[in-house]
């Protein structure tokens, strides 16, 4: 078992196959934090605790007239609120005394093989060769009668902890939750960096780095999604941790809503992270008997670094994450009608376009927004899902059947949570909104947000886009999401119960997503929200790729990707090619860079091909066909970054080498040429030090211990915005 209790020393330890997790329960009851990093033999680590009088720091009343034992500077599993604890809490309750105070002791534990269940929401699974192993241990209050449930899942091999909470109101009055972390960490130092990735529409996932100073430092959405704005991810590491050293350690949300990731260090300068739904407008209402789940917490730590970190989160949401047959399939390239013609189109121009396509070998042609209701702009039409017949004389039937006859197969844009107010739907259902009642309505695109928390309007939902793929041969569906939320407001929840309006509507998505995904195996869905506004492994759960980011610039896309690198795998990340000038920021790169950066993900187009000229026709095919060969590599390799974008100003680099070490991508593109160059070098990852490569390019062989120490030289006849892939091919061992 990876999971023991050591009964005369009361201490649970959770091992990974190189990290250890340790905590013990209190001679008072309460669950304190020994240990978390690296790997260790000890399992008693009780001189860690060391305790002593503090002013200002109270004392519990059960002991008595020891003044040196407070939970108010104790490393903590799960912190207490209301006594004595007045860092920033793992839970907040509102009892039905009024008083808001939750002392949860240790009263039972359970380890057991297999993942913990969770029951309406996505989360990790263990795979058929996975070891796994879990624990749950129920903490109570024994005033108010209300039990949390922490819940720990170890992936022993693939050094993932994954953790839960689930709080049971097993009182006899009702009670309001207001807040619940999904994991707490109390680190007893606090010289550590943290790393989140921040950003905007069009810019999203950009690298910050800060220092944890006294205080509390956090990111979050309250945005009704997980948002363009932050990502549910973070990561600890110590000063100085760079790719290749340090210890670090990653927080991952398995969400889709409001997020909070706050971190204080407090006044013995020790640090404590909670992970979780974001408290601010959320609350909910318990009677006896019932509970609440909190979303899954995935937690994982290294010791050598950035990189290292970033493999753990890519092996496990690559093969634990995505029920999606596609999950574990080559994904088609495909061509998407959006930045080609938005509105303006016709069965005539959308079959011209799918018939060049043919000619580039794209896979599959997507049909974007305006196909459906009165749609020729973003003011109307929404939840409206008929064909709109003057646009489409044949319908999506006779659009699909004449794009499969060229040899592509067929895929529709929807955006089923949304509703325009000059719309059937709307008019029918005005109530079927999220609005505050006399309140005047906020438009996001100019429009309104479908109250998922009701069960009628999921039902209408999946019974509207079930017909429309079983109405004609669809194999794609990208699934979008155009605005933040606002007027969090339910028609059908009393006052009481107005604050688990924004968590219902997640709940209720993932409803939705339940009952249209599982029911059509062999679609593939894409994710969308504006690009990234819902880049997180609750989407990916369901959807086994996302739509990176609207910005489609190759160059911006450089700090995008990075960015996306940290947490999410190559093969999640959709990126296109499109045309130059730019239509997001104007900017022209040549062609050739635009489809090596899009090949850094799942790669396709996202222009028109009818108005390429035959040069920029054969770059396209000579990169899908490339993109083709190596697909493998791209994406179920390991994945390095070489060179940042906020680093190194010259040059951004980066590589996917095979799991068996044999064979070798590298990525470079020039961010800033100089007049009268230096020489720069690219030092290598990830090969076998004592095997020899062949270079594509140049003579001769190189050990792959000089190339990942000496580096490989950076063309000096690349111009600004140009870039190259240089393969790597194993010859035989050092030596033979």
């Amino acid at each position: 078992m990876s999971i023991k209790y050591n009964a005369d020393s009361k201490t649970f330890i959770l091992e990974t196959r190189d990290s250890s997790y340790l905590m013990k329960v209190s001679q008072y009851g309460n669950l304190l934090h020994l240990y978390y990093g690296s790997r260790i033999p000890d399992e008693d680590l009780d001189y860690l605790i060391k305790v002593q009088d503090r002013g200002f720091s109270p004392n519990p009343n059960e002991a008595g007239n020891d003044r040196t034992f407070s939970l108010d500077y104790l490393a903590q599993e799960f912190s207490s609120d209301g006594k004595g604890d007045y860092r920033i809490p793992s839970i907040e309750v509102l009892n039905c005394d009024g008083s808001q105070i939750f002392s949860g002791k240790v009263e039972s534990h359970r380890i057991y093989r297999g993942k913990y269940p969770l029951k309406g929401m996505p989360s990790v699974q263990a795979g058929p060769d996975d070891s796994v192993d879990s624990l749950e241990v129920r903490l109570k209050d024994k005033v108010s009668g209300a039990a949390a449930v922490l819940c720990y899942s170890v992936f022993e091999e693939k050094n993932v902890i994954t953790r839960t909470v689930r709080f049971i109101n097993c009182g006899q009055k009702a009670m309001k939750l207001l807040k619940l972390m999904s994991a707490t960490v109390d680190y007893k130092a606090s010289e550590y960096e943290m790393i989140h990735f921040s950003g905007r529409h069009v810019m999203e996932r950009e690298f910050v780095r800060v220092p944890m100073q006294s205080g509390i430092h956090s990111i979050g959405s309250s945005r009704g999604t997980s948002s363009h704005q932050y990502n549910p991810f973070a990561i600890l590491c110590e000063k100085g941790a760079n790719e290749d050293w340090g210890r670090c350690y990653g927080y991952s949300l398995v969400y889709s809503g409001n997020f909070l990731i706050e971190a204080e260090r407090d006044q013995f300068r020790q640090l404590r992270i909670n992970v979780g739904v974001n408290p601010k407008g959320f609350s909910w209402f318990l009677e006896p008997g019932e509970e609440f789940q909190a979303p899954e917490a995935v937690m994982a730590y290294s010791g050598n670094g950035l990189t290292e970190l970033s493999k753990r989160y890519h092996d496990i949401y690559r093969e634990n994450l995505c029920r999606s047959p596609y999950a574990k399939k080559p994904r088609p390239v495909v061509i998407n009608s959006w930045e080609a013609a938005y509105f303006d189109f016709d069965d005539e121009k959308l079959l011209e376009i799918a018939r060049e396509a043919v000619d580039m070998g794209v896979d599959l042609f997507v049909l974007d927004d305006g196909w459906f209701g009165k749609r020729d702009d973003d003011n109307s039409g929404l939840g409206d899902w008929k064909v709109n017949r003057r646009k489409l004389r044949t319908g999506i039937s006779g659009l699909s059947e004449a794009v499969h006859a060229m040899g592509l197969d067929f895929g529709i844009w929807i955006e089923p949570e949304m509703v325009s107010e000059d719309s059937d739907l709307y008019r029918a259902h005005p109530d079927w909104c999220l609005k505050a009642p006399e309140r005047p309505m906020t438009r996001g695109r100019n429009q309104l947000v479908l109250d998922l928390s009701r069960r009628d309007v999921c039902d209408y939902l999946i019974e509207a886009i079930n017909g429309i793929l079983t109405e004609a041969r669809i194999e794609y569906v990208k699934w979008d999401m155009n605005r933040s939320i606002s007027d969090v407001w339910s028609g059908l929840l009393p006052a009481e119960r107005q604050g688990e309006t924004a968590h219902r509507y997640v709940l209720g998505l993932y409803y939705v997503m339940d009952e249209v995904i599982l029911k059509h195996p062999d679609v593939l869905f894409c994710g969308c929200s504006g690009g990234g506004g819902r880049y997180d492994p609750g989407m990916l759960y369901y959807q086994p790729e996302i739509w990176c980011s609207d910005n489609t610039d190759a160059k911006a896309r450089l700090k995008i990707q990075y960015g996306t690198s940290f947490v999410y795998p190559v093969n999640t990340l959709e990126s296109h090619v499109s045309v130059c000038p730019n239509h997001q920021t104007g900017r022209t790169v040549p062609i050739g860079t635009r489809g090596i950066v899009a090949m850094n993900g799942i790669l396709g187009y996202e222009l028109d091909p009818t108005l390429l000229d035959n040069k920029e026709k054969k770059a396209c095919r000579e990169q899908i066909r490339f993109y083709k060969e190596h697909y493998e590599i791209i994406a179920y390799g390991d994945y390095y970054r070489l060179e940042s974008p906020y680093e190194n100003l010259y040059v951004t680099a980066w590589q996917h080498v095979s799991r068996d070490r044999k064979h070798s991508l590298v990525s470079m593109v020039i961010t800033d040429r100089e007049g009268n160059d230096a020489q720069r070098y690219v030092k290598l990852k990830g090969l076998d030090a004592k095997a020899y490569y062949q270079i594509e390019g140049l003579e001769g062989r190189y050990s792959g211990a000089v190339l990942m120490n000496a580096g490989i030289p950076v063309p000096n006849d690349l111009n600004e915005y140009e870039g190259t892939v240089v393969c790597l091919d194993m010859i035989n061992p050092c030596g033979q």
